[in-house]
């Protein structure tokens, strides 16, 4: 079974949790401008390791490490273009290597993480969007590493962590005759995008595209994901999906999370009444709380 056919079913899927909070439990430094994406060509095996946790603790979809793996990043490492798309393939295999390793009867899906503009800068601007480059531009960064995405032939992009519409503008155009389905997912304070749009604005701009197969939120505060679930399957008239952050808010000068963690999977019953399909949770949640995530799911039936 597809991604594409499980979604036309109405079933609902559930995702993985934050990999870095995964890495870091088992001990990795990550305050690295690469982030996880480091791992990718330093411990493959560990990303490995930290999909197969998910898998085994219920997800049905694993995003790739591929969030900051871009090709100016690695340039400022010494790997050349050739080298960054072997990476950017590995991220794909990895998730399948741990699906196969996790070796369950239900189906296992691999969504290719596409993350923001400002994920490469490293310096927190992802999560306010606005860098200054033009919607053609956004497009000329993102196009080459979803080229290399999709050859890998995962079951779905995550273009994920979007701040504002002129990078969800460029990634919608970005993945046109790519031949991947997608979703595109927004960072959210509120009811606005992390830039300041009107949520109903941005969820808008992916209604009628073929390629976006999903619409929703994710690495936000578990609270602001309520309204933004029933906004999204209201004006996109898609599935929906959710994986908002713990709750605690990232220090992006002091490279930290401070204060307490909101994330329960109760939330997730509203979620689904609302249309959300595809749901799990960001940075800081971990197997444990996605364990409860697919409690949930299942004892209401997926």
């Amino acid at each position: 079974m597809t991604f594409t056919d499980a979604l036309a079913e109405g079933r609902t899927l559930v995702l993985d949790g934050g990999m870095s909070n995964q890495l870091e439990s088992a001990g990795h430094d990550l305050s690295d401008e690469l982030w996880s994406a480091r791992l990718l060509a330093d411990r493959p095996e560990e990303i490995t390791a930290a999909h197969l946790a998910y898998y085994e603790a219920g997800a049905d979809i694993a995003i790739t490490a591929s969030y900051q793996a871009t090709f100016e990043g690695f340039a400022h490492r010494g790997i050349d273009r050739a080298g960054t798309a072997e990476l950017l393939r590995r991220s794909v295999a990895l998730a399948r290597e741990a699906a196969a390793e996790a070796g369950t009867e239900r189906p296992l899906w691999v969504a290719a993480s596409a993350g923001p503009y400002g994920a490469m800068l490293a310096d927190g601007s992802e999560y306010r969007g606005r860098y200054g480059l033009s919607v053609a531009e956004l497009e000329r960064f993102h196009r080459p590493r979803l080229e290399v995405l999709a050859e890998a032939a995962p079951d779905a992009l995550a273009l994920e962590t979007v701040p504002d519409t002129d990078e969800a503008e460029a990634l919608v155009r970005a993945v046109r005759g790519l031949g991947v389905p997608a979703w595109l997912s927004y960072s959210v304070a509120g009811d606005r995008s992390r830039a300041g749009q009107p949520l109903e604005e941005a969820f808008a701009l992916a209604a009628d595209v073929e390629e976006i197969v999903a619409v929703g939120v994710n690495c936000c505060a578990p609270e602001d994901a309520d309204a933004a679930v029933a906004l999204a399957a209201r004006v996109t008239g898609k599935p929906v999906v959710v994986y908002p952050n713990s709750g605690e808010t990232w220090d992006a000068r002091a490279r930290g999370w401070t204060g307490p963690d909101r994330f329960t999977a109760d939330q997730v019953t509203g979620w689904r009444a609302a249309g959300a399909r595809v749901v799990g949770g960001c940075c800081r949640v971990g197997p444990a709380a996605i364990s409860g995530v697919a409690a949930q799911v299942r004892g209401a039936g997926a």
